[in-house]
């Protein structure tokens, strides 16, 4: 292998060595296979192709200053990959057959992990399909499961920095009680044209308005929103909202440094008096918040001046990044570590 710069790398795809994959036919899961291809063979009536049955996850691994891989919170991913297959009713894999595979996937390529002080890490893909041939609207009746990975640096080109978000009225995240507590792909190129939008206007993502009323805050881009008013951690919650793993752990680190948590509906207004805000994610983990501007309404709502990011925003994204390399202990039993082949 051509020797990465790590500590360079771009949130994009990078080829590794192996992937692995488990099909579903005749009613059953069958054994996990390793694949070296890049390419899943298709027919061309495939339900995935065409009625959007699809479902997927993203995680990442860190190598720790002791050289260990740690994956973080394996298991929630995985219970939100059934939650997601129950939700546009697809075959859902159980949980030990989901952990087996990305943990294979990841001891395969485990030279892909990139080293404790570059910053990077190993972003893990799950993959699970609709794989049957059929023109008629329904589930399928064969489906493929399959986990890729790469090495990632940065989901923002800025890194840990304060950037702005705008709101977008003229563009709705997904429908009130359709798929937006699931990860399906319609839900991400549902967001494309607003996502360029925003990035042609100069803004990092957009902060949804919900759908129904365009008062409450929704998600921001692929992420949840939470953001911080004196002691308490606020975030908001809906039935269309992702429930995001990184926002659930936020939640917990941040009663652990003494915040209080709500998780409630957050008016627009209320960005009003909030001391700092931010996005978090798999991906990104923290990106925090400078400012919101509704340009509908022509309001700037500011959190940073400069770009410097809030101090709690600071204090929780280390914490986690503690964690996940293994700093901090895992009180919390978040990690599963990676034995090599």
């Amino acid at each position: 292998m051509k020797e990465l710069d790590w500590s360079n790398l771009s949130f994009g795809y990078i080829p590794t060595d192996y992937n692995v994959r488990i099909n579903y036919r005749n009613g059953e899961w069958g054994e996990l296979e390793v694949n070296s291809g890049e390419y899943v063979h298709l027919h061309m009536a495939s339900t995935c192709l065409h009625y959007g049955q699809q479902v997927f996850e993203g995680m990442k691994a860190f190598r720790g200053k002791d050289g260990k891989v740690r994956i973080f919170r394996i298991d929630e991913n995985a219970k939100r990959l059934q939650s997601s297959c129950e939700g546009i009713l697809m075959k859902s894999l159980p949980i030990d057959r989901y952990e087996e595979a990305v943990i294979k996937a990841v001891q395969l390529n485990e030279r892909f992990v990139p080293p404790y002080e570059s910053g990077s890490s190993l972003y893990i893909r799950p993959l699970l399909i609709g794989t049957s041939p059929q023109v008629g609207v329904g589930a399928a009746t064969e489906y493929t499961f399959l986990v890729f990975v790469t090495p990632v640096g940065p989901y923002f080109k800025e890194g840990f920095k304060a950037t702005p978000y705008v709101i977008l009225r003229e563009f709705d995240r997904v429908a009130p009680k359709g798929t937006g507590r699931y990860k399906v792909g319609g839900n991400y190129a549902a967001s494309l044209t607003a996502g360029e939008k925003a990035h042609s206007l100069g803004y990092s993502a957009v902060l949804y308005l919900d759908a129904k009323e365009k008062k409450y805050l929704d998600e921001c881009g692929p992420a949840n929103f939470f953001a911080i008013k004196g002691d308490k951690y606020i975030t908001p919650k809906s039935e269309s909202i992702l429930p995001s793993i990184t926002n659930n752990s936020l939640m917990t680190l941040a009663k652990e440094i003494g915040l209080t948590v709500e998780q409630r509906p957050v008016l627009e207004e209320e960005l009003a008096t909030f001391d700092e805000a931010g996005a978090c994610g798999t991906a990104a983990a923290i990106s925090p918040i400078s400012r919101v501007d509704d340009i509908d309404n022509d309001t700037s709502y500011v959190f940073s001046k400069d770009g410097t990011p809030g101090p709690i925003c600071t204090k929780l994204y280390n914490k986690l990044r503690a964690i996940q390399y293994g700093d901090e202990a895992d009180k919390y039993g978040w990690i599963t570590f990676v034995e090599k082949i």
